[in-house]
């Protein structure tokens, strides 16, 4: 049974693939400082370790794959594929240097290719709002990166002493009558606005109509009032996983 592993800089997202198909998953936030023991002990509790017969991991936090390169032969007794450069991906990197993409990246662009053809235009929302892009050719060919809505919000709050923090939701209408209702317009529609902007912008360059398929924690939040999001797929980067496993096993 293969555990697909996405740690992000904020959150890590885990999936269990037995014969292929992803039956449990899980997000939990990421603890930089976390050890190996620590993350054995994690995983214990969620899942039986002894089933797990491979691990394909995605790692945004450096420090955090050595970690998860000791877990894997201490507590799982399993290979470990960290996904970077020299593997098999199945797609093209047309990057000035394919070392800066991250892994995450290139393995939403894997399975977005595969699910939805090509062209394609991954929008992911986490810390940052990463834009992958894959042509007419199947290629990725670079993207674009923004700051994230968690990041953005807490800024705000941090530098403005009389704004609060809001809970992460849709208002019932654009102009907010209250702190709370135009903080949140200005959340929802802002990002909204801004997806819409970059979508259009990457469309005009591709000189195609490419889908635009969302993803990332906060994807629900935002795609509904994105007119240019196609579709939410929550488990993208997961699948991408999965099919660089089976690429390179």
């Amino acid at each position: 049974m293969l555990l697909a592993v996405d740690v992000g800089n904020t959150q890590t997202a885990l999936g269990l693939y037995p014969d292929g198909e992803l039956t449990e998953h899980w997000r939990l936030a990421t603890e930089r400082s976390s050890t190996a023991d620590e993350l054995g002990v994690l995983l214990g509790g969620l899942l039986d370790l002894d089933s797990v017969d491979g691990i394909c991991l995605a790692s945004t936090v450096p420090v955090l794959v050595r970690e998860w390169e000791l877990l894997a032969s201490k507590w799982v007794d399993a290979p470990l594929l960290v996904v970077g450069p020299g593997m098999k991906t199945g797609i093209p990197i047309r990057y000035d240097d394919p070392r800066e993409v991250g892994p995450d990246r290139i393995v939403n662009s894997v399975a977005a290719k595969d699910r939805y053809g090509a062209p394609v235009i991954v929008v992911d929302f986490g810390t940052s709002t990463n834009f992958d892009v894959v042509s007419q050719a199947g290629e990725y060919v670079g993207g674009v990166i923004a700051p994230g809505i968690e990041i953005s919000m807490e800024a705000l709050f941090a530098r403005a002493a009389r704004l609060v923090k809001v809970d992460y939701a849709a208002p019932p209408a654009v102009i907010g009558k209250t702190t709370v209702g135009g903080l949140q317009s200005g959340l929802v529609y802002g990002f909204a606005g801004q997806v819409d902007g970059i979508v259009a912008r990457i469309r005009e360059e591709l000189a195609a109509d490419a889908p635009a398929i969302a993803t990332g924690g906060l994807a629900e939040l935002v795609a509904p009032h994105a007119h240019t999001i196609e579709r939410v797929d929550p488990f993208l980067t997961l699948d991408g996983l999965r099919m660089v496993w089976e690429l390179n096993r």
